[in-house]
Order: C-alpha cells, then sequence, then structure tokens
C-alpha cells in the first residue's frame, strides 16, 4: 500500500517560515511577481529560513536619488537592502546586517507626504538613509507601528560588559590575610 502525502502537509515542508512570511509582505507593498522573483535569491542567501519577514517594500535614498532602485526586507533579526541599477537593471546587495549590528536607528513618518525616512549606522560606521514611500496615510502609521515594534519592543538595551580589567583588583576582592595552605 503507498503512502499519499496530502497536498497541503506537502505545501507546508516546502514553504519555510520566511517563504510563508515573505509572499505575503511583498502582495501587501504591490510588489509585482517579477520584481520579487528577482529579488528572492538574494535575501535567501541572507535570510536564515526560520525567520519571519516583517515587511517588505520599495524605497529608495534621500541623499542619492540617481542611484536605482532600492527594495529593503526587514525581518525580526536581519535588515536586508538591494539595489537595481537604473541603466542595466543589475541587483546587487546594498545592506545585510543583523538588527542588532545596527545603532542610532531612527525613523520618521510624514502623512502629508505619504512616506517614512529610516536611518540607522552601520557596524561599519556608515549611516545609511531609506526613504519609504506609501499610497495612503494609514499605510505611514501602519509602518510606525512596524518599525516601533522591529527595533524598539524587540530589542534590548545594550547593557556594559566587563571583557578583562587592567589594574589591580578592588580592595573588597582582595583578601586582607594569607593564610597558608596547608596538605595533609
Amino acid at each position: 500500500m503507498t503512502h499519499v502525502t496530502p497536498l497541503r502537509e506537502v505545501v507546508g515542508q516546502v514553504m519555510d517560515v520566511f517563504s510563508r512570511t515573505f509572499l505575503p509582505a511583498a502582495a501587501e507593498a504591490g510588489l509585482a511577481v517579477q520584481t520579487v522573483s528577482r529579488h528572492m535569491p538574494v535575501f535567501r542567501r541572507c535570510v536564515g529560513s526560520g525567520d519571519a519577514t516583517i515587511l517588505v517594500t520599495r524605497c529608495s535614498r534621500p541623499d542619492r536619488p540617481v542611484t536605482g532602485d532600492y527594495l529593503i526586507l526587514l525581518t525580526h533579526r536581519r535588515l536586508v537592502v538591494t539595489q537595481q541599477t537604473r541603466l542595466l537593471h543589475r541587483l546587487r546587495l546594498h545592506l545585510n546586517t543583523e538588527l542588532r549590528e545596527l545603532s542610532n536607528v531612527t525613523w520618521s513618518p510624514d502623512p502629508r507626504l505619504h512616506s517614512v525616512e529610516l536611518a540607522a549606522t552601520a557596524i561599519d560606521g556608515i549611516r545609511e538613509r531609506f526613504l519609504i514611500r506609501t499610497s495612503q496615510p494609514k499605510r505611514v502609521w501602519q509602518l510606525d507601528a512596524l518599525l516601533n515594534h522591529a527595533f524598539r519592543t524587540r530589542l534590548r538595551a545594550p547593557r556594559e560588559r566587563i571583557v578583562a580589567t587592567i589594574g589591580d583588583a578592588p580592595a573588597a576582592a582582595r583578601p586582607s590575610v594569607f593564610r597558608p595552605a596547608v596538605v595533609s
């Protein structure tokens, strides 16, 4: 007797967490299937199969408006930005970093202009700025909530860690009297 696997089970095995969350997020952003399929291999190399997509959308660079089209992917762990050049339509990876490696992350929602400007300093010290345009003011506040969830509620504040100290140990840590060890 042969075992027939239900289609739902096969689809569940084929589609991992990233795929199940990326495709609806891309559809919600109104991205064309051609765009999604073109960028998917780059995103796959950067993001783990168990990482859920929070946001995927087009963006631009306000400081470099003519460099090409950008696509931003935000997951619970990573920020990935790809760039497609205008002239030759070549695809390249612009930014791939873990969220915890970003510092000074800010965003400015502007419902009048239907946009959100996202800025962060990467681990190499370069300040990255991206402008995400939306079709309606309501979407601006949805993006604000998504970014708040990703950068404020999910990340813990960095704590000071002492890796090594140079100098004498504090007086409280030093024994006041040395006693000889007795070996029997």
